[in-house]
Formats: structure tokens, sequence, C-alpha cells
């Protein structure tokens, strides 16, 4: 698959940040255990880095949903293929996503997670795309905010490609 792709974020400035992240998180939990539940298959590499710098007890669990085909435009449908592993009732629960876009798919899964009684529910997430909202969904915090531009890399696909790249870049 020959395209171009502009570097948006560069790896450093992802790392940077999600040290910036988890030690806010570490702060806010303080005291706390927390549920890290990532929403496959783009939070992986999001997640996994976040946990290993909080200095708090953490447990992952993981859900696949999703609003996209191959494409690059969400579709209507939103489709649960893999549930949690483990109950979360009476457990604080950050919701890890890797972009915000229209907000629909991740509003279903907080209306989903909200049904299972966490003590706490909360989300974060690596890239927010305010433009693009329909679905009002309210974040804990943002890794960075971007425009209204496709972009992979650093678990983002284009048709399951480029999730490897280890920055954010722009499909030209």
């Amino acid at each position: 698959m020959d395209v171009m792709i502009e570097t948006l974020i560069s790896e450093q400035e992802i790392d940077r940040r999600i040290r910036e992240m988890a030690d806010e998180l570490s702060g806010i939990y303080a005291g706390k255990e927390l549920k890290l539940v990532g929403i496959l298959k783009g939070s992986v590499f999001f997640l996994s880095e976040l946990a290993k710098r909080l200095s708090i007890p953490v447990t992952l669990d993981f859900i696949s949903v999703s609003s996209y085909g191959n494409g690059t435009e969400p579709g209507a449908e939103i489709l649960l293929s893999k549930d949690m592993d483990d109950p979360v009732e009476g457990q604080n629960v950050l919701l890890v996503e890797d972009i915000l876009d229209t907000g629909r798919t991740l509003k279903k899964v907080i209306e989903l997670m909200n049904r299972r009684n966490p003590a706490s529910l909360a989300v974060v997430t690596l890239l927010d795309k305010p433009s693009r909202h329909i679905a009002d969904v309210e974040l804990l915090m943002t890794g960075f905010t971007i425009p209204d531009k496709f972009v992979v890399g650093y678990g983002l696909d284009y048709a399951q490609n480029y999730r490897n790249l280890p920055y954010i870049g722009v499909i030209e």
C-alpha cells in the first residue's frame, strides 16, 4: 500500500505527553486501584505506555468495538466484537481510547460501562478531533487535540495498516 504519510506528532512528543498524563492520573487516583479498559485495537500502544508509567496499582482489560470498516469515514453501525473478561462493578474504571472522533462509539461504550455499576468511570484519549464531534462525551484527559485529518500510527490504522508507526501521521 503506497501512501504518503506526513508526521503530525512525533514519537518524542507522544512519549512526553503520556508521561505527563500518567503523573496527573497517578495523583487523581492516589490511594486507589484503577482498572484500565482499553478499547481495541487502536488503544493498545497508548494503554501499554500509559500503564507502564502509572505509579498506582492497575489492572487491565479490553473491549473491542468498531464503527469503521476499511474506509476513512465512520460507519453507522457500532459492533461489539469482544467484551471484557472481568466485571467492573465497584471498581474505578478508566476507559482508554486512541481517538475521539464523532464520539458515537465511545458514547455507546460509556453507556455500556455505566450499566455495569463501576465505582467511578472516566475516559482518557490520546487524540481528540473536536471538529468531528457528534455525540457529547466527557473526557477526563486528552493527549493531543488534532485537526480534521485522517491519522495513522501509534495504534491508529488505515485498513488495518500503519498501526505500528511510532508516531502519529497524516495520510496525504
